[in-house]
């Protein structure tokens, strides 16, 4: 006996659009959870650690755009960049500078020895912690797809067997979001991010603008010019005989250590160091002193087109040294995180600003001798007599260290590009001592050297100069 097949029935045509329909409402429903759980995973999956050339950076994605190529982003010092470099995809990377080793920080943007090998690290392990940030964030955006879908197949009571298919799709499907976006669209990020090999290659240089030139005619007479700051300008001490308007307003000295030298040496001296000077506004660039304009001291410098020597000191206005002694003196402790952080910013721009000044002084035709003075230790080792100022043995410890990575720039620095560092040395006359080469807390100068401590930098600079300058 044959049974003849049932032929269908409009009502199980509708069951079969219904199926249809509800089997593409879960697969829409479905992606744009996947979607979504890869969105949040993006913004919530910590960034990884990454340490290399005495950097800590970490390493994660950038908030997603809806673009097929653009700039990833670089948190640094609280100010998010855009990288200058571009990358394929939606998921770009997002890199965050946490901590400087100012050392090795140097010895990469000076350009110093093991420069090369030193930049294939910061490479190939920026492009590590990429791959390990979306392999995190791969399990975070599963999980998140997890979550909601064994509520809803727990609400729906789901038998075993199928609530294992669901959940096993919501995974399988962000999983291959995820491969799409970090794997497929992004697959050079890992190569450009090897390819990456300073903080320039990410965001570029700032553009430098020129030093204006002297409208005054050469001086050739001059055999040793002195630029810097109110260290070099001999801050606190007895006045120049015969003092012009710019002589006061830069608070020259007559017991300068650049006179000092000029003085031992039967110098012509070109005396141009100025009182709150920095390599941007007082070195490179003009500098307002009170009433006065102070034309850049690298432009007066180059009138001196016969000069043998040229002594440098910079870098404590740059980053705000004193600033950071009253900070100390008036807090708790030295040490805290803001501190910190604001001294690794000053000290990263300085370092920038310091290059380009070395590259301007190596292009002076005549060759001249340059002597970079680091910064003496104005604490000693005897500090007590510091206590009633707010400055403990413990503060002092730590200012003597950023006072150190400080002079660590001005060193490797005066190095790489071929001029000699000079440190001079106040051991035994510090503070508190009985013939101190520093200026008290209650003198017209804190801290800047006395007439003795000029003298003792005019020798160290004199000792340093080579045979043929003298």
């Amino acid at each position: 006996m044959k049974f003849k097949r049932k032929p269908p029935t409009p009502r199980d045509g509708g069951r079969k659009r219904r199926r249809v329909a509800v089997a593409f409402a879960y697969l829409l429903g479905l992606a744009a959870l996947a979607l979504a759980a890869v969105w949040l995973a993006v913004l919530i999956t910590p960034l990884q650690p990454v340490s290399a050339a005495g950097q800590t950076v970490r390493v994660g994605a950038a908030p997603l755009k809806w673009s097929l190529s653009g700039p990833g982003r670089l948190d640094l010092f609280g100010q998010s960049l855009p990288t200058q470099p571009h990358f394929d995809g939606p998921i770009r990377p997002r890199l965050q500078l946490t901590h400087i080793k100012e050392d090795a920080e140097v010895a990469r943007l000076l350009r110093s020895g093991d420069h090369e090998q030193l930049t294939l690290e910061v490479g190939r392990k920026l492009a590590a912690g990429w791959l390990r940030y979306g392999a995190w964030e791969t399990a975070i955006a599963a999980g998140l797809v997890l979550l909601p879908l064994a509520a809803w197949t727990g609400l729906r009571r789901m038998p075993p067997r199928r609530t294992a298919r669901v959940l096993a799709g919501g995974v399988a499907l962000v999983a291959a979001v995820n491969a799409i976006g970090f794997y497929l669209l992004a697959s050079d990020t890992p190569q450009a991010l090897r390819e990456v090999r300073s903080l320039q290659d990410l965001v570029g240089d700032s553009p430098q603008a020129p030093v204006p030139e002297a409208d005054t005619p050469p001086l050739g007479s001059v055999q040793v010019v002195a630029l810097g700051d109110s260290t070099a300008a001999g801050i606190g001490n007895g006045p120049l005989p015969d003092p012009d308007q710019l002589d006061r307003a830069c608070r020259r000295s007559a017991d300068s250590y650049p006179r000092a030298l000029a003085r031992a040496n039967d110098w012509h001296l070109l005396h141009l160091a100025c009182s709150g000077a920095t390599i941007r506004d007082g070195i490179l660039g003009v500098q307002i002193v009170g009433d006065q304009v102070a034309p850049p001291q690298f432009a007066q410098a180059q009138r001196a087109t016969q000069a043998s020597v040229i002594t440098v000191s910079v870098g404590a206005n740059d980053v705000r040294w004193a600033d950071l002694v009253r900070l100390c003196a008036a807090s708790p402790s030295c040490d805290d995180r803001a501190s910190t952080a604001f001294f690794q910013n000053r000290l990263a721009r300085f370092t920038l600003d310091y290059r380009a000044l070395l590259r301007r002084l190596a292009a002076f035709p005549q060759h001249p001798t340059v002597l970079i003075n680091e910064y003496y230790d104005p604490f000693g080792a005897d500090v007590g007599c510091l206590r009633g100022e707010g400055l403990t043995r413990q503060k002092v410890q730590v200012l003597r260290s950023r006072l150190a990575a400080l002079n660590s720039v001005l060193r490797q620095g005066a190095e790489t590009a071929g001029f000699t560092p000079v440190k001079p040395d106040f051991a035994g006359h510090g503070l508190c001592s009985a013939q101190p080469y520093v200026q008290s807390p209650t003198d017209r100068a804190p801290l800047h050297p006395t007439a003795a401590g000029a003298l003792a930098i005019a020798l160290a600079d004199q000792q340093a100069l080579p045979a043929s300058a003298r």
